[in-house]
């Protein structure tokens, strides 16, 4: 009897355990269903969230930096070309701003000539292919569409013709229009791996470099052509009173020695009453091409004024620059020859640096002379020691 309530007993903890342990074990699924369920609705978005939320912020990083590096890019860029005091200096800059700033991309400037007719390479970065083969503005579609075009490979059917037959086989391009003022004076022509064009960023650097450097050439070119305009005699191309003076003050300066012409058309007043004065403004430009084409390149030659020239041949002895002189008259006689301009002959006076101290002083020499060399018959060169050469012509 006892044995059997021991056994009861013992099945009643039994069960008694089971019960308790299936109540566990049901409390235990549903704590891993609410955890799964939990995970599911709140802690999977928010890792999601968190991830998307990490990418998003690397992105805007980057983007900053980027933005960054381009701003910097455009600083110094600008302080460059700013420091660039003239075209080649730019052309430095502008050249070692593409090496830096266009890593694997190889690239050129081609820029419009004084005519505009024609396009040359003004600089290469990144060792180039052989050039692009546009010759004149008008042929590059980019300056044609005052716009930016990529091409991702010279092998696609509506790339620019100009890609094709390079040296190396097919290649990719970007090429941007360089303007100034709304006109286009060249294109920027960059070049890469068949199918792999220069990317956003690269794009973007290379206008930055087409719109500062197109920027800075143009107004270096005004600059040049204004300070041109001022110091040459419109007429004759020749430099004027101003200009010479300075560069003979400067000669002074340096203690460099050099003969002294003063020259003057003869007769130039009749010539103007009889012919016109077109065809005396037609002399005087014959006369200046002459003494140009006559003299040597670091000879200084100015209209002085009216009819009147003068001109300084530096490491010469008025001797020495009576010969050339006598060369201009022989030169004056032939170019005469082709009959558009009415026959007319020159008179020089000569003097040197050694006579006198001070710019005006020689002048007065030089042009005593000259009134000699007119007084004794003109068409002849006289030095201020009263030496004298025959006439080459008539008076």
């Amino acid at each position: 009897m006892a044995t059997h309530l021991m056994v009861d007993r013992l099945l009643s903890d039994v069960i008694t355990v089971s019960d308790n342990l299936a109540e566990a074990l049901e409390l235990a699924l549903i704590g891993v269903s609410n955890a799964l369920l939990l995970s599911a609705i709140v802690v999977r978005p928010m890792r999601r969230d968190a991830r998307r939320e990490r990418q998003e912020t690397s992105v805007r990083e980057g983007a900053l930096r980027a933005e960054a590096s381009q701003r910097d890019f455009e600083t110094r860029l600008h302080r460059a070309l700013e420091m660039a005091a003239n075209e080649q200096a730019a052309h430095r800059a502008t050249a070692k701003a593409l090496e830096r700033g266009l890593d694997g991309v190889s690239s050129e400037l081609l820029l419009a000539d004084s005519s505009d007719a024609h396009l040359k390479q003004a600089l290469h970065s990144g060792g180039c292919r052989p050039g692009c083969g546009v010759e004149a503005p008008r042929d590059c579609a980019a300056i044609r569409r005052s716009q930016t075009l990529v091409f991702s490979s010279s092998d696609d059917i509506d790339a620019c013709p100009y890609l094709d037959g390079r040296d190396g086989g097919p290649l990719a391009a970007a090429c941007v229009p360089v303007s100034v003022a709304g006109g286009s004076i060249g294109v920027l022509h960059a070049v890469s791996e068949p199918g792999c064009p220069p990317d956003v960023h690269q794009v973007r650097r290379l206008e930055t470099v087409a719109t500062q450097a197109g920027s800075r050439i143009g107004m270096l070119r005004v600059m040049e052509a204004t300070h041109l305009q001022a110091a040459t005699d419109p007429l004759t191309g020749l430099q004027n009173r101003r200009s010479f003076e300075n560069n003979l003050h400067d000669l002074l300066r340096r203690g460099r020695p050099f003969a002294l012409a003063m020259a003057d058309l003869d007769h130039f007043k009749t010539l103007n009453d009889t012919h016109g004065h077109d065809a005396g403004d037609r002399a005087l430009r014959l006369f200046a091409r002459t003494l140009r084409a006559a003299l040597r390149a670091d000879d200084v030659i100015c209209r002085y004024g009216g009819e009147e020239f003068v001109i300084a041949l530096p490491d010469r002895s008025a001797h020495e620059a009576r010969a050339a002189l006598e060369r201009v008259q022989e030169q004056l006689v032939l170019a005469l020859t082709a009959g558009t301009v009415p026959g007319f002959t020159a008179s020089f006076g000569v003097t040197h640096s050694d006579a006198a101290a001070a710019l005006p002083d020689l002048c007065r020499i030089a042009d005593a002379a000259l009134f000699r060399a007119k007084r004794d018959g003109r068409n002849r060169v006289i030095v201020d020691d009263g030496s004298a050469v025959a006439p080459t012509g008539g008076i």
